[in-house]
This record gives C-alpha cells, sequence and structure tokens, in this order.
C-alpha cells in the first residue's frame, strides 16, 4: 500500500480481515464507503481531543486583543434588548401584553444568540480550515461541532446574565425548568444540522459565504418568538411558525427560563423538526465529505 494511499481524504471503512500474502505477512485493505452514511459517534469520540482543541482555538481567536473580551457576550444581547424594548415594544400594544419585556426579549435573545451563531461558525468552518482539510484525513464533522463550540461559551456567558436579571427582577422559573437541558439540546440539533448542511454547500458553492449571513438575519425576524409573545399572533401563525425550529425551540426555553405556560405543540414540532434537520445535515454531509479534498 503506497503512502498516498494510506492519506487519502476518503473516510476509511472498517478494516478488512487480515489476510495472509504468499510471504506470510499480514495485510490488511482498506477501502473508503459509499453512498449514504450513518452518523460515526465512535469515530467522532475516538478524535474527541482533536474537537476540543479546535473549539478552544476558535474561542481564543476570537477574544485574542478584544478590549473587552468576553464582555461582547454581554453587550450584544444587552444592545438588541435595548432597541427592541425603546421601539418594537411600543409597536401595536406589545408592551401591554407582557409585564417585564426587557427580561422577555432577553430570554428571547440569548437562545437566538447561540442558534445564528452557532450556524454562522459551523456555516464556514470548513472554508476557513481548508489548510487543515487537504492534509491529513479526520472527521470532518469535527470542523463544525468545534466551531460551535465559541457560540456555545457565549451562550453560557449570556445565561449568567440572563440569571442576575432574574435575580434583580425577583424572577423565579416555572416548574418547566426541569425541561431546559433538553430545550438547550434540540437548540444545538437544529444548529448542528443547519451548520454542518451550509458547510459542505458552501466548500462546492462559494457564494453561500454570503448567502449565510443574509438568511440568519432572515431567519431572525421570520422568528417572532423572539420580540413578540404568542399571543399578538393569530392561530394560523401559531400553527405553521413551528414548523421553524427556532419558533418553538426559542419559546420553550423562555416559558423554561421565566415561567409561564409551555407550548407544547409548538416544542414538538419544532423539536422534531431539529431532529429532522440535524439528521439531514449530518447525512448529506458525510455523503459528499469525500471530495471536500479535492474542491475546497
Amino acid at each position: 500500500m503506497t503512502t498516498a494511499e494510506l492519506t487519502t481524504d476518503h473516510p476509511p471503512a472498517p478494516a478488512a480481515p487480515a489476510a495472509a500474502d504468499p510471504d506470510g505477512r499480514a495485510e490488511t485493505v482498506i477501502e473508503a464507503k459509499s453512498g449514504w452514511q450513518v452518523l460515526n459517534l465512535r469515530e467522532l469520540w475516538r478524535y474527541r481531543g482533536l474537537m476540543y482543541h479546535l473549539a478552544w482555538r476558535d474561542v481564543a481567536v476570537r477574544y485574542k486583543q478584544a478590549v473587552l473580551g468576553v464582555a461582547w457576550a454581554v453587550i450584544q444581547p444587552l444592545a438588541t434588548m435595548a432597541v427592541f424594548s425603546l421601539f418594537l415594544a411600543r409597536v401595536g400594544g406589545v408592551a401591554d401584553r407582557v409585564e417585564d419585556y426587557p427580561m422577555f426579549a432577553l430570554a428571547g435573545l440569548l437562545p437566538w444568540g447561540f442558534l445564528s451563531g452557532a450556524v454562522t461558525a459551523a456555516g464556514n468552518s470548513l472554508v476557513g480550515n481548508q489548510n487543515l482539510v487537504t492534509k491529513v484525513y479526520f472527521p470532518r464533522l469535527i470542523l463544525p461541532f468545534s466551531a460551535a463550540g465559541t457560540a456555545l461559551v457565549d451562550f453560557a456567558v449570556g445565561g449568567v446574565l440572563l440569571a442576575l436579571g432574574m435575580l434583580l427582577t425577583g424572577t423565579a422559573p416555572g416548574r418547566a425548568v426541569a425541561l431546559l437541558p433538553v430545550v438547550v439540546v434540540l437548540l444545538a440539533a437544529a444548529a448542528l444540522g443547519a451548520g454542518t448542511l451550509l458547510a459542505a454547500l458552501t466548500v462546492a458553492y462559494r457564494d453561500f459565504r454570503y448567502v449565510i449571513p443574509f438568511g440568519v438575519q432572515f431567519w431572525m425576524f421570520a422568528t417572532p418568538a423572539i420580540y413578540l409573545p404568542a399571543e399578538a399572533l393569530g392561530p394560523t401563525s401559531r400553527a405553521v411558525l413551528p414548523l421553524n425550529p427556532a419558533y418553538g425551540l426559542v419559546s420553550a426555553f423562555r416559558t423554561c427560563a421565566l415561567g409561564g405556560e409551555m407550548d407544547w405543540y409548538a416544542l414538538a414540532v419544532s423539536g422534531t423538526v431539529a431532529a429532522a434537520l440535524f439528521a439531514a445535515g449530518a447525512f448529506y454531509f458525510r455523503r459528499v465529505e469525500r471530495s471536500f479534498a479535492d474542491v475546497i
């Protein structure tokens, strides 16, 4: 077997049983799998150290030589919350429908910031690491997964901010707080599903680098749960909007954090769409990853 064959970009299939050649030496054949492949969790776990170091690198690079450092993770949601409170809350009597609109907006902006940040980072992860992709084989899914780590750090910092705001305003979480880890996992699934799909498409079609920021901005305004209470929407909108996974998950996150009545229909529909999006993104990524080193 030549060196070129061993360093091929194709993900290796399980090794065939070793067979003895005429000289008595054991011989192992490594081949690339073909067709649609399921998510190889065992392989990802084997490379978990690489995933951790890439995620830490992205976090360090983002905040390196930044004057305010991690404080940007607090400033961004606070600034957006202020804009929403000053302008959107005055439109259509929204402020009259919500007891504490600033906290309402903040509890919607935090999960959305995690979702949008993870999608953007994951979508650009392959192109941003093209030198690494072309040199050695490793599970390419590690790149979009680790890129989402920066958004997770911002989300954790924002969570502390939300907890402080709840403490200052005397807001106590409701019984649905026990579902908060499930909602966060579904948010991550939606983000990684969209991010891995966009990462694969960006390798083949570089125009997607410009589509991602525009698409994320449009997605935000198409998710009214971030800035509007459900009561401000009609019954048809409340029935259709959960097909947007961000809608039901952002609403569920707010209910878990601030209390209130859980919209089980929206959570079930958006959670199902998030899981389907993750599966579709991962399967498509695995289907085309064999060509990344050739076209990137």
